[in-house]
C-alpha cells in the first residue's frame, strides 16, 4: 500500500497586502501625486488636485488613503494641512517602481519619454539623481571614497574624511537610524545613484552652496555654473 503524498501547508504570506499597496498606486490620480511629492517637498492638496487633474474633493479621498496606508503623512503649518512622503523607503520603492516601468519588454510599453532637465539633474527624494547623482556617485567611487554596487553601498575611511571637510559629520550614531550609503537604482541612467544619509547631506550642501537651485516645479534642479565648477574641480565630475 503505497503512502499518499500530502501537499505541504501554504506559508504564510503577504501576496494581499502586496496586491492593496499596488492597486492603491495603481491609480492614475494616485500616482501623480506620489511622483509629484518625490521631490521631498510638502505640497498641499490643493496643489496636489491640480496636479492629479481632479477635483479638490477627490484629491482629499486620495490622499486621506494614501494616509492611511502610511504611503504620506500630513504636517500642520498654521491653518494649512501640507502632505509628503512618509519615509524614505516610499521613495525607493516608487523609484524601483519607475526603473522597472522603463526598462520593461519594448512591446509592451510606448517609447519612454523623459524631459532632458529630469534626465540631467534632479532630486530623488532627498538626494540627487539623474545624470549629476550618478556621476557624482561615480567619482566618489574612483577616488575610493564610497564602494557601491547594486546591492550596498559604504563610505571608506578616505570618504568619511573627505566629506568632513565640508562639514559634513557622517559617523556613526546610535541617534541616526537610516542607514548611511545605499545604492539606488536611477531609473533614467539604469544606473545607481548615492541614496541614504550620505547621499542626503550631498544634496543639502549642493543647495545651502548654491550648486543646485530648485525650480518652481517638479523634482528637476539647475546646476548653477558655480555648481558646475565645484562638481568638477571639488569632486571630479564628468558632466
Amino acid at each position: 500500500m503505497g503512502f499518499r503524498h500530502m501537499p505541504e501547508p501554504a506559508m504564510p504570506t503577504i501576496a494581499r497586502e502586496l496586491a492593496d499597496l499596488a492597486a492603491l498606486i495603481a491609480d492614475p490620480g494616485r500616482a501623480l501625486i506620489l511622483s509629484r511629492l518625490m521631490d521631498g517637498r510638502a505640497q498641499t492638496a490643493g496643489e496636489l488636485a491640480l496636479v492629479a487633474g481632479v477635483t479638490p474633493q477627490t484629491a482629499s479621498w486620495h490622499l486621506g488613503r494614501l494616509v492611511q496606508h502610511a504611503l504620506l503623512k500630513v504636517e500642520r503649518r498654521g491653518p494649512r494641512r501640507l502632505y509628503r512622503l512618509a519615509t524614505p523607503l516610499v521613495a525607493q520603492i516608487l523609484e524601483g517602481m519607475m526603473t522597472v516601468a522603463v526598462t520593461g519588454p519594448p512591446s509592451s510599453r510606448p517609447p519612454a519619454r523623459i524631459d532632458a532637465a529630469m534626465r540631467r539633474a534632479r532630486t530623488c527624494y532627498d538626494h540627487l539623481a539623474g545624470e549629476l547623482g550618478v556621476a557624482l556617485a561615480d567619482a566618489l567611487r574612483e577616488r575610493d571614497y564610497l564602494v557601491l554596487d547594486q546591492e550596498v553601498g559604504e563610505l571608506t575611511e578616505a570618504g568619511t574624511a573627505f566629506l568632513g571637510s565640508f562639514g559634513l559629520d557622517l559617523h556613526p550614531s546610535a541617534r541616526h537610524r537610516r542607514v548611511l550609503c545605499r545604492p539606488c537604482l536611477d531609473w533614467s541612467e539604469r544606473r545607481p545613484h548615492l541614496a541614504g544619509r550620505a547621499g542626503a547631506a550631498l544634496a543639502e550642501l549642493a543647495f545651502q552652496r548654491d550648486w543646485i537651485r530648485r525650480r518652481p516645479q517638479g523634482r528637476s534642479v539647475e546646476i548653477t555654473d558655480a555648481g558646475l565648477d565645484a562638481f568638477r574641480s571639488l569632486f571630479g565630475v564628468r558632466i
